[in-house]
């Protein structure tokens, strides 16, 4: 299958339908993937503007494997995410951090010419995931990135420890979940109100609402904070609930500055940790997990057309996608 659809950015910001050629043979562990879903995240929108076949959160049925592919078949269902290539030989791809591989292939970086906006890609089968049975193509595809990405945040959590969740959205109603399905006792600081019950559904064990709270009440200090939310931290408010030697994890994507006080991460030994994306292995721990406890995006579904691609955007980008966007094929 030479050509396939995809759906393109443009200097419009209007998404628009387009053909990938690619050659007839698959080389090497390449494998052809038919979409069957895709997720519509955040960074999706940093893209529509750009000459590229858009989407990154990318479920679909392998129909077809180079000579050299060993572990997938033809109806296999897998997922991909944020980075489809490393080199495998530095010392970040053998130590398990392929992420940070100095020759890594990333969303945006490369592959200009094909995404999850899509009827068809062509992947390497080594950064291809099998969807266990307990998820569907729908659920499982903004598991690919936001899933991956909180679940990568809780990295040798522990039962017990307190998670605090800043934000309760596509990012955070993921990352309630995961923790609380970990054992964490979870905190969800918010802005506001309204997402109150439906954050306790998730699992979240208590609900601190930020506006015109000072200081805060919590049971117990925070191990771990996963910043959510799009807008700046309030660290007047938050540093004096964090434990000694605790984490906080960045997981929004900003061009400005994160800033810290400087004498509070000091004084309680408290990291700031960047995380890109999960490596290969957390990322297929994260699927089993999620299959295994039930953890499940809260989303939308759009068609993969031009209007559905554009309507999905629109929407996300007006912060009025309720958690999260899932493309799926049209004549689905």
């Amino acid at each position: 299958m030479p050509s396939f659809t995809v759906f393109k950015g443009q200097s419009s910001s209007v998404a628009v339908k387009s053909t990938t050629t690619k050659p007839d043979q698959l080389i090497g562990d390449n494998v052809l993937v038919r979409v069957t879903a895709s997720g519509v995240c955040g960074t999706d929108l940093h893209y529509r503007c750009a000459n590229m076949v858009l989407g990154h959160e990318g479920v679909g049925i392998v129909e077809a494997v180079g000579p050299d592919a060993q572990t997938l078949k033809t109806g296999d269902r897998v997922g991909w995410g944020y980075e489809v290539d490393s080199c495998g030989h530095c010392i970040q791809c053998l130590q398990g951090a392929e992420p940070f591989c100095p020759q890594r292939t990333l969303y945006g970086l490369a592959n200009h010419d094909q995404g999850s906006f899509a009827s068809h890609a062509i992947w390497r089968e080594a950064f291809l995931h099998k969807i266990p049975d307990g998820l569907t193509d729908a659920e499982a595809a903004p598991l690919q990135c936001a899933g991956a990405t909180t679940f990568a945040a809780l990295d040798n959590i522990h039962p017990g420890d307190t998670v605090g969740v800043l934000g309760v959205g596509g990012l955070g109603h993921l990352a309630i979940q995961f923790a609380s399905k970990m054992g964490c006792r979870v905190v969800v600081l918010s802005s506001s109100d309204k997402k109150r019950e439906e954050a306790m559904k998730l699992g979240a064990h208590e609900f601190v609402v930020m506006k015109d709270a000072a200081p805060l009440q919590v049971s117990s200090p925070l191990n771990r904070l996963l910043v959510t939310a799009s807008t700046p931290p309030r660290w007047d408010l938050i540093l004096p609930i964090m434990a000694p030697r605790s984490i906080v994890y960045p997981l929004s994507v900003s061009k400005g500055n994160f800033e810290v006080p400087y004498m509070a991460l000091i004084l309680k030994g408290i990291a700031v940790k960047g995380s890109l994306v999960a490596s290969r292995n957390q990322h297929r721990k994260m699927l089993e997990f999620a299959a295994l406890h039930q953890v499940k995006p809260i989303l939308e579904e759009f068609p993969m057309s031009e209007e559905g691609i554009n309507q999905a955007m629109d929407k996300l980008a007006k912060g009025e996608v309720y958690y999260r966007a899932v493309l799926v094929p049209a004549d689905a």
